[in-house]
């Protein structure tokens, strides 16, 4: 199903009837549109729904930006479901698709530990919002393209929705704006194009990515399967790439001795709750899903110093963990780089210019120049306090950043938090609320977030209702 066809419904001019409550979704990525599907789920009495994006089409976010058929989801289909309480729905999806079926014989009768391409996910995703939808002919959607420049509160407890041309009230607001998604071929100075329109003449020799995570890879081995023949550079600041998933999924264990309080211990302890893992026939992967049920409330315990310790030092080893390849994917990475036809260094990214890209690398005291045909940018960006609405947030006193400055304050439901209180209904959905809950970039939290989120709104629709 084409995301037109699915939207073919939704008119964005629609009105909706006044007494139906209002919530506002702002971004119309991944996030957004799995609160929409957590909200028709969950919330019993009908309510209008909209969805703000200045993109015309949906993009998925950074979940399924740009899916291509070789694009695959770093987590297993049975983490992958979209449907509360129900692990299997992914996997039972995949089972009745008679092309996927077709496709992937070989792991009837079920898929739950196989990795899909995006574009894949991306149908599923899509299928059931739209199921979700039809199921529930009381709700009505609206789509806007205008981009959200700010959100006011009103002395009425609503939110006023601001936009270039007008504004909208709304009941509740949810923020799914996730993080951006960098270009993908970096732009060179308005003043230097001249010299790039000569230079695509020359048959590519040297391409550079930018970046550590599972993007990167994904580019690499499409260049290389779509022919791609010349050198590969991967410029990263900490040097680490993705690590293996096993090949059967890695039952979570973990000591359940008490863990210690301080950054150092906890290195030294999940060392060595790794290695144990490994001497009792498991694996480290084992031992750091076990870690990742723990995180959340070691992160929060640790105090604001060992936490940017642990940023500046640390985060980029615990994402080459988390951040996991399926065994065949890394396998072709570990003969990329044996190769030699493509090398990982160290180092920060300036400027592109015609020739290359000038970069500091790690060591050196100032940039030098890397001669390339081609710079690709597979970074994620972080999610940006600087957008308007996020700035107004700030300035109207409805939340504030978490105590890092990566993202905003929210609770596990996705609160959003001002003076460590929750703004009521308010609420910031995914990657948004990375400084506050490790983790919440990844889609089986996500899903789990976003259905805690509509639970506490249908929860205080209910008890407003029976107040007035």
């Amino acid at each position: 199903m084409t995301v037109h066809g699915l939207f073919a419904k939704i008119s964005p001019d629609s009105d909706s009837p006044r007494e139906k409550p209002r919530i506002a979704i702002i971004g119309r990525g991944f996030s957004g549109i799995m609160m929409a599907i957590a909200l028709m789920k969950s919330v019993r009495t009908a309510f209008h729904v909209h969805l703000f994006d200045p993109q015309p089409t949906i993009s998925g976010g950074q979940v399924m930006a740009a899916a291509q058929s070789g694009e695959i989801l770093n987590s297993r289909v049975r983490d992958l479901s979209v449907a509360a309480g129900q692990p299997e729905d992914f996997n039972d999806w995949l089972c009745a698709n008679q092309d996927f079926r077709s496709a992937v014989s070989a792991a009837i009768p079920g898929f739950q530990q196989i990795f899909v391409p995006k574009s894949i996910f991306s149908d599923y995703v899509y299928q059931r919002f739209s199921e979700a939808l039809t199921r529930r002919p009381d709700i009505s959607m609206q789509l806007s393209c205008q981009a959200v420049l700010g959100l006011r509160k009103l002395p009425s407890g609503r939110f006023l929705v601001l936009q270039e041309e007008g504004s909208i009230e709304c009941d509740v607001a949810v923020l799914a704006t996730g993080f951006g998604i960098r270009a993908l071929e970096m732009e060179v100075a308005d003043d230097e194009r001249p010299l790039v329109r000569a230079r695509r003449l020359v048959v590519p020799r040297h391409a550079v990515l930018l970046g550590s995570g599972v993007r990167v890879v994904d580019r690499l081995l499409q260049m290389r399967d779509n022919g791609y023949a010349g050198e590969i550079t991967i410029i990263s600041r900490h040097g680490f790439l993705p690590q293996s998933h096993t090949r059967l999924s890695a039952a979570p264990t973990f000591p359940v001795d008490p863990m210690p309080t301080r950054l150092r211990d906890i290195v030294r302890f999940v060392r060595q709750a790794c290695a144990e893992a490994e001497a009792n026939g498991l694996s480290w992967q084992a031992a750091m899903n076990g870690l990742r049920r723990r995180a959340r409330s070691l992160w929060q315990a640790l105090p604001e110093q060992e936490k940017r310790q642990f940023n500046r030092h640390l985060r980029s080893i615990y994402d080459s963990h988390r951040n996991r390849l399926p065994a065949p994917m890394h396998l072709r990475l570990q003969q990329e780089l044996a190769d030699g036809r493509t090398v990982v260094r160290k180092g920060w990214a300036g400027r592109r210019r015609p020739d290359g890209l000038m970069v500091r690398w790690a060591g050196a005291p100032q940039e030098d120049l890397l001669v390339a045909d081609q710079v690709i940018d597979c970074r994620c960006s972080a999610p940006d306090l600087k957008a308007p609405v996020i700035q107004n947030l700030f300035a109207g006193g409805l939340a504030q950043p978490d105590e890092l400055g990566l993202g905003l304050a929210v609770s596990p439901a996705g609160e959003v938090l001002s003076d460590s209180h929750p703004t009521a209904n308010l609420y910031a959905i995914g990657p948004l609320g990375l400084g506050s809950l490790p983790d919440i970039d990844l889609v089986p939290e996500i899903v789990t977030q976003t259905y805690a989120a509509a639970r506490l709104i249908a929860t205080r629709r209910r008890v407003t209702q029976k107040s007035a």
